[in-house]
């Protein structure tokens, strides 16, 4: 997932309406102003490259010691200080090390992979796992009798820790790439649709740190339209990536053939630049890509996405659990709401609405009320006024909305009801947009995959723009979420949802 989201904006980013126009003739000093006005030295990038390693490194070292530390104080309570701390730190000072080591191994410290939280969340989930078991193995050698109390409860801290210390990373580093900064300098080698759509991405979206100088084509043509400058081809791309200040290549394999991407690589590695190579694919999670040898030739599979068997069970009673859990701690809020909903204006309390479910079968979603009671016959006359594009409808000052219904929405307290829907298996906690009956005549081909799961009460649509999104970017994250679902994409979702609701982004 910001970070859910990157591999569909591939697909998803349209070249900017800006032409550049490439001719062979043209000497190689002959580039856009804007190559030579953000031109840097070269150690400058090993600077920043260095202090954004050190900054995540040390980030999970004051994790790790905060997590040792506080299980070790959880387990002297629970001894009522009887027995001696020293093996435990001893081993926590000896184990240090190897956790960073074990992080190392899960590439977490690669500045460029800090982009979101549900591309983090399963490595960071295994490199704590792994992290813990290694701790174990440290107080075997040692030979010291571990409390497990003091393992166990270190790695739930530590989990806790790391999502924090992760969280504060990608803050600073998105802050950071917004000013220009941590940012790695690079050419794109291609000028086909992929090679645009990845340009204007990268450039676009400065959180995945990248800065992309220019592109390079086949053949010189006149007219190409590129969101950024287009070099020269690439048949001098060695000396135009020299010529130009950057650190990496991106070489988008669908544009280049397969022998000169090969070519490219080589020579452009043993330069000492960083080389990248597109898979081609859109719409399909990093994670279910495995790079595996086939003969001498490697290739990528994809693991297909299980809806069924012990995921679905899985999902199941993460469901139950949750809403369950959910509806006990929270109805007294609703008691509240409903009672302030019955002063502000006639009507029922609850709002019910058909509403398509699983495999297209229709189910009534329960909702605070948080319009006036005949909102739904007003609808007609409000339509020229719709600020949403398809088959959705927003307003920014909807008057069929009650004031307390402003206060419910604000705060996403109206959809807590849901929560019963959840429970009685009509919808999912994490899951697309539950769609109206009506909304289904205007889909296009393929919408209906979304189908082949429960709608949720939150989403990837959700938190990522929610109201401010289009209809389009709807569709995306819905069929997105469909296509490369996991247990883990669901935790990433309901972590992200909480800042969401909690700063009311997206929401009216």
């Amino acid at each position: 997932m910001d970070a859910v989201a990157s591999a569909w904006a591939v697909r998803d980013a349209a070249p900017a309406q800006t032409a550049y126009s490439a001719r062979s003739d043209a000497p190689q000093n002959a580039l856009h102003p804007r190559i030579v006005a953000t031109e840097v030295p070269k150690r400058l990038h090993a600077h920043g490259s260095r202090a954004a390693k050190l900054i995540v490194v040390g980030t999970d070292t004051v994790a790790v010691i905060l997590a040792m530390a506080a299980a070790a104080w959880v387990r002297h309570i629970a001894k009522d200080g009887s027995e001696s701390m020293t093996p435990i730190v001893v081993t926590a000072a000896l184990s240090l090390p190897v956790w960073l080591c074990v992080f190392a191994r899960y590439k977490l410290y690669s500045a460029a992979a800090v982009t979101s939280l549900t591309a983090e969340l399963g490595r960071i989930l295994h490199a704590v796992a792994a992290g813990a078991v290694c701790m174990a193995l440290v107080g075997v050698f040692l030979g010291t009798q571990l409390s497990r109390v003091w393992l166990v409860v270190t790695f739930f801290f530590a989990l806790l820790t790391m999502l924090v210390g992760r969280a504060f990373v990608r803050r600073t580093f998105k802050r950071a790439r917004a000013r220009g900064q941590l940012k790695r300098r690079v050419v794109v080698i291609g000028a086909n649709a992929e090679a645009l759509a990845i340009a204007q991405m990268l450039n676009t979206n400065a959180e995945l740190g990248y800065d992309v100088l220019g592109v390079l084509e086949r053949t010189a043509t006149d007219g190409v339209v590129s969101p950024v400058p287009v070099l020269g081809d690439w048949s001098d791309a060695l000396d135009i990536v020299q010529s130009v200040d950057v650190s990496g290549v991106i070489i988008a394999t669908s544009a280049v053939d397969i022998a000169v991407a090969n070519r490219l690589a080589r020579e452009l590695m043993e330069l000492g630049y960083h080389v990248e190579l597109t898979s081609g694919l859109v719409d399909i999670s990093a994670d279910r890509l495995i790079a595996r040898p086939l003969g001498r030739r490697p290739v990528m599979y994809v693991e297909p996405v299980r809806l069924s068997g012990w995921r679905a069970a899985a999902k199941r009673g993460f469901d139950i659990v949750v809403s369950a859990a959910s509806l006990l701690v929270i109805a007294p809020v609703i008691a509240v709401a409903a009672i302030a909903i019955k002063l502000d204006s006639r009507g029922p309390v609850f709002f019910m609405q058909a509403r398509v479910g699983r495999n297209g079968k229709l189910f009534r979603v329960r909702k605070l009320r948080t319009m006036i009671a005949d909102a739904e016959q007003m609808l007609e006359v409000l339509k020229d006024r719709n600020e949403a594009d398809g088959a959705l409808f927003k307003m920014q000052d909807d008057p069929r909305i009650t004031r307390v219904g402003a206060f419910l929405r604000k705060w996403s307290i109206d959809e807590l009801p849901q929560l019963w829907n959840v429970l009685l298996g009509e919808m999912s906690i994490v899951g697309p947009r539950p769609a109206i009956p009506s909304e289904m005549s205007s889909w296009s081909d393929g919408l209906e995959n979304r189908l082949r799961v429960k709608p949720g009460i939150t989403g990837m649509w959700q938190v990522n723009g929610r109201s401010s999104s289009s209809f389009d970017d709807y569709v995306r994250h819905d069929l997105y979420y469909v296509d490369n679902w996991s247990l883990l994409t669901d935790v990433a979702i309901v972590i992200k949802t909480i800042p969401v609701v909690l700063l009311r982004r997206g929401a009216y």
